[in-house]
């Protein structure tokens, strides 16, 4: 009695979908990060009007350019399968720091310096904590986050305001690309220009490098990558160094947008960026992800607060809810396709 095989064309054709199938299924969160953003444009638009138009966009990307630093310095973290807490409290303290610096007269573009220097400190004191004491990356940057929430209230409780003539509040200032009816405009500012670069930058550490491929094989397998001689314990360093980096220079960002520093600044932007993260694409466990779907992330919890603020029947704490449901969601897609990595 014989049994019925598939003719060998038809074989071949099968493993070739299934092989197109399994290297485009990394990309399923991503894109559906990206379809979640055009169906919250397109309702947006629906229920309120005014969202597909060059004044809200701009705004979008403005208001929420230091989230997309974060986002990006939280990439690589998460990439690795680490976490990074301590990122809100670093704008926090670094903020705090270097607009009492400028007031005290110190020159503005060295304290600025000085404020990216704090979050590299930071971040290179969790790295050693992690990669040299072995201490877990949920508990190491907990701690620093501790101590930079603590710094930052040792030196002031109270706001701190950048003089009106500082030459930080440029970073802030918008800047016109074209001039549209009223005030329908498209404009951006430094900052908008600073964190396209550091998307830029971080894209292409990523993907063209011997460090982002290290980034990619430590998040899929840490003794694997180990066993092949790449270098893990310097890269684990600076995936954790270039977060604080980046904290630190989202935190100059955010100061001069809003030409002020306080103590609770910051507070639950380390959850708002990992799920900025996780939203575009990154897996928690590491190994995929893109610092692209990141930026898209960043994006739909900006147009989320938009669309809640526009409504005006609901209330500002439920953003956090939907967040988290959002968030869910993702986390539930990832073990999908977790799962169907694994088949």
């Amino acid at each position: 009695m014989s049994t019925l095989t598939a003719p060998p064309s038809e074989a071949r054709g099968a493993r070739a979908l299934a092989k197109r199938l399994s290297l485009h299924l990394d990309t399923l969160p991503t894109a559906a990060a990206v379809t979640i953003f055009i169906g919250m444009i397109v309702y947006g638009e629906a229920a309120y009007g005014r969202i597909v138009q060059f004044n809200t966009l701009s705004n979008l990307l403005i208001n929420n350019a230091h989230l997309i630093i974060l986002a990006v310095g939280l990439t690589f973290v998460i990439l690795t399968g680490g976490i990074d807490l301590s990122v809100g409290a670093v704008i926090a303290f670094s903020s705090v720091a270097g607009v009492m610096l400028m007031n005290a007269g110190w020159d503005p573009w060295l304290a600025m310096g000085l404020m990216v220097l704090i979050g590299t400190a930071f971040g290179a004191a969790s790295g050693v904590l992690i990669q040299y004491f072995h201490v877990q990356p949920f508990i190491a940057t907990l701690a620093m986050m501790f101590l930079g929430r603590g710094l930052a209230s040792i030196l002031s409780t109270v706001p701190e305001r950048l003089a009106d003539d500082s030459p930080v509040r440029e970073l802030g200032t918008q800047i016109k690309l074209y001039d549209g009816p009223k005030v329908n405009d498209v404009a951006i500012t430094p900052g908008v220009i600073i964190a396209a670069v550091v998307v830029a930058a971080a894209f292409f550490v990523l993907h063209r490098t011997r460090t982002g491929r290290t980034v990619y094989a430590i998040g899929g397998s840490e003794q694997s990558a180990a066993l092949m001689g790449l270098p893990v314990p310097a890269t684990k360093m600076w995936v954790y160094i270039i977060s604080g980096t980046l904290a630190g220079l989202a935190a100059v960002v955010y100061t001069a947008r809003l030409g002020s520093a306080q103590n609770i600044t910051g507070i639950g932007w380390e959850l708002d960026a990992i799920a900025a993260t996780v939203i575009g694409g990154t897996l928690l466990t590491g190994g995929a992800g893109f610092v692209l779907g990141s930026v898209v992330g960043a994006l739909v919890l900006g147009l989320m607060n938009v669309l809640i603020t526009r409504d005006g029947g609901i209330p500002p704490e439920a953003t956090t809810i939907i967040t988290g449901g959002i968030l869910l969601v993702f986390v539930l897609l990832q073990r999908a396709v977790l799962a169907r990595r694994r088949e």
